[in-house]
């Protein structure tokens, strides 16, 4: 059997708390595999506005651009909070923007470069046992010579560092654990299996 949006249903929707990121409790109840429905139940939820994201890349150098910053949804690991990262933000509230162009912005904004061209690598759902954050995820094509050493944009606490690496050693840092989280793992991973033709496309 096969479920659809029409085979769940949310009931009612309660604003648990507003800030950075929204809860939000909804009570849902949803079609059972058996075909009988289940009795409502509440779940409660991480409500955040689209995400963008991209993994910079030079295909002239056969360079990924990664940024470094500080992360406290880390704090709690046993490594540091200092995480490598692609570039990625959120989509504006109050200045409706499409997908390419909020991450063009970001990657000015984070990496310090221009995205010259994207390349879409997919949409995934973050946590969504949790969270209704959505990510579109890119490749950008960029000219790495370009990036400077630390960027960011101070009103919104950044502090970011920029790590320009040769393809093979980011992919080095995939297999031995260094990158530690979902949207650079599989930007990473895709330009692994993607490398030839991108570079063939990009030449």
């Amino acid at each position: 059997m096969s479920f659809t949006r029409n085979d769940a249903e949310i009931l009612s929707e309660e604003l648990l708390y507003q800030g950075f990121c929204n809860v939000k409790r909804y009570t849902v109840k949803n079609r059972l595999f058996a075909g009988d429905w289940t009795k409502p139940y509440q779940r409660e939820i991480v409500a955040r506005r689209a995400v963008a994201g991209a993994l910079p890349y030079d295909p002239v150098r056969d360079q990924v651009v990664l940024i470094e910053q500080f992360r406290a949804g880390a704090l709690k690991q046993l490594r540091s909070p200092w995480l490598l990262e692609i570039v990625a933000g959120i989509m504006d509230r109050d200045a409706p923007e499409s997908h390419e162009e909020l991450i063009k912005r970001e990657v000015k904004e984070e990496a310090g470069i221009e995205a010259q061209e994207l390349i879409l690598i997919h949409d995934y759902l973050v946590s969504p046992g949790g969270s209704s954050e959505a990510f579109r995820l890119y490749c950008a094509r960029v000219d790495a010579s370009q990036a400077p050493e630390f960027c960011g944009v101070a009103e919104e606490q950044e502090d970011i560092k920029i790590h320009v690496l040769p393809s093979k050693t980011a992919f080095k840092y995939v297999h031995s654990g260094k990158i530690f989280n979902a949207s650079a793992l599989i930007a990473l991973q895709w330009l692994e299996l993607n490398l030839k033709n991108l570079r063939q496309r990009w030449s």
